[in-house]
């Protein structure tokens, strides 16, 4: 086939493939400069396909692809549509196939956040978009979390937006989530943290409706930081929920995220627009300014238990100047005590009054720990741990980095103490239901 035949026909513009025995159809691919003899194809499957220009009879082009200017013209303002923000920080969510290398490019204006998720745009104007970084959940920290809060800040307390929906990576998302919910003071707006388990191109994602609903959320009267996603495996609706009392309990299902010792704020269904109350929450307030409270001490650290584990790796914490540790302890809250071979009940002691913090949390999903409730755990509770009822594990962690970070709080154990018994953000539940 002659080089001229493909002068009307552009990466990304769908084609069929013509050979001798077979036709292929997908999405027309660039080459690159050692690839001139091949033609690229992206097939509908997913899979990349090359074909070698002489051995192909002709390339007919099926449809254009969409012209960026033509994109960019349905971004205009509706006026008749409420106003939201968001802010982009990577993960599945943020990218989407781009036909003309054959990998992905992340979603980073207005005009590629419509091309990927139209339906949003009916629902909402997006007015602004912010990037502070590109990264994967598993690469962000503190700093990431307090880069994110403070561009919260400046959209919230501003009067031409009615919410904030942060795109994230899905691992550890719920770290995030905690961590806003401290950071953000005063909250006067929606703050809603999606994401996608599985890319936009993909016939099974989650992407378009998690979308969805996060634009309903932002738009809603429910002034909270809150994580919205697919409820059920299914197409059909998506909670809203707690950004402290959720978690990622599937690898890679759908709906992999939960409400832990509590319930979600409400149903949202994209196909009607409706936001089903389910529980209570902080209404919005256009008196409200937004204020960022994000101190954080890095030296704090989470750790399982396990049986016979030696509690000498307690002072390694203590080697490397570890301000406090949260532990994940067994149902209601123990740790091998005086009666094991590998007693931990001594060496607790021992680093507490060195200075160091401990806290204590349950392995278990669903529950509390109760140290009372037998005597190993009344003999933990000597010691001097803390002991935080129902709070998740890795809400924990982030609101005792969270504490230590006050220096007029990490000064008193009794304050620290206070402060994490204190529910600050709803991360405690005096009453759990099924």
């Amino acid at each position: 086939m002659e080089k001229s035949e493909l002068k009307n026909i552009n990466p990304g513009d769908g084609v069929r493939v013509e050979l001798i025995k077979q036709d292929y159809e997908g999405t027309l691919l660039e080459t690159s400069q050692d690839e001139k003899g091949l033609i690229l194809l992206k097939l509908k499957s997913g899979y990349n396909i090359g074909f070698v220009r002489k051995d192909v009879l002709n390339v007919k082009l099926l449809k254009k692809s969409p012209d960026k200017k033509e994109e960019e013209s349905k971004t205009k303002h509706d006026s008749q549509k409420p106003n939201v923000a968001m802010i982009i920080t990577g993960g599945t969510i943020a990218a989407r196939l781009n036909p003309k290398k054959g990998g992905v490019d992340w979603l980073t204006d207005p005009a590629m956040l419509l091309s990927a998720y139209p339906r949003l745009y009916e629902k909402v104007n997006v007015v602004k978009v912010e990037v502070p970084f590109m990264k994967a959940s598993e690469d962000m920290d503190f700093k990431d979390w307090q880069k994110i809060a403070k561009t919260c800040e400046s959209l919230l307390n501003d009067g031409n937006i009615n919410g904030v929906i942060i795109t994230h990576g899905t691992d550890f998302l719920h770290y995030t989530s905690a961590a806003l919910s401290f950071f953000l003071k005063d909250l006067n707006k929606p703050v809603v943290l999606t994401y996608s388990q599985r890319s936009v191109d993909r016939a099974s994602s989650d992407a378009n409706l998690n979308l969805q609903c996060a634009a309903l959320g932002a738009i809603s009267d429910i002034a909270q930081v809150m994580l919205v996603g697919h409820a059920t495996t299914n197409d059909d609706y998506c909670y809203a929920m707690p950004g402290t009392k959720v978690r990622k309990l599937h690898s890679s299902r759908r709906d992999a995220f939960k409400v832990v010792n509590g319930k979600a704020y409400a149903k949202i269904n994209a196909e009607n627009n409706s936001v089903e109350i389910i529980s209570d929450y902080n209404r919005r307030g256009k008196s409200k300014q937004v204020k960022i409270d994000d101190k954080f001490e890095e030296k704090v650290a989470l750790l399982k238990v396990y049986p016979g584990q030696d509690p000498k790796i307690l002072d390694f914490y203590v080697k490397e100047k570890y301000k406090g540790i949260v532990i994940e302890m067994s149902g209601l809250g123990h740790t091998p005590t005086m009666r094991a071979r590998n007693g931990w009940t001594k060496k607790l002691g021992e680093i507490q009054k060195k200075g160091m913090i401990v806290c204590a949390t349950t392995q278990c999903i669903n529950g509390r720990v109760d140290p009372l409730v037998y005597s190993n755990g009344r003999e933990l509770l000597e010691t001097g741990i803390i002991y935080l009822e129902d709070m998740l594990s890795e809400t924990a962690i982030v609101k005792l980095g969270w504490v230590l970070g006050h220096k007029e709080w990490a000064s008193s154990k009794d304050k620290v103490k206070e402060m994490m018994l204190t529910n600050v953000a709803g991360e405690l539940n005096n009453r759990i239901e099924e």
